[in-house]
């Protein structure tokens, strides 16, 4: 588990190649500010059923994890998305915790690839 990677990292660094540096950064940065307050937003959707602010949190998760070439969270993400849809409630924790599993082992990896890119 502990070798486990989340990140695309070739097809990341592919996608990125046509943005300055400041702009790879930045778009990291955001995303690993965000990262905690999201995560802790959509586990209090989960805990009330608010099954509209899931499918809207988790969609927006989803289109973030997306851009760094994260198919797991992005997955877990979009599993999350329809589990809202369709007001399902049964599972929605263990689901989520795995993505935060996975999203918090994609933040240090961002951390990582960051360095390439001071």
């Amino acid at each position: 588990m502990e070798n486990e990677t989340m990140i695309d990292k070739e097809q990341f660094i592919e996608n990125f190649k046509p943005f300055d540096k400041e702009v790879v950064l930045e778009i990291i940065d955001i995303f690993i500010q965000e990262y905690p307050e999201r995560m802790q937003e959509l586990e209090k959707n989960i805990r009330e059923d608010d099954f509209d602010s899931i499918r809207f949190n988790a969609h927006s998760l989803k289109g973030v994890v997306a851009n760094f070439i994260a198919p797991e969270p992005k997955d877990l993400a979009r599993e999350l998305e329809e589990r809202g849809k369709n007001n399902e409630a049964e599972g929605n924790l263990e689901v989520f915790q795995e993505l935060k599993e996975k999203t918090s082992i994609l933040v240090d990896e961002l951390n990582e690839l960051r360095k390439k890119y001071q």
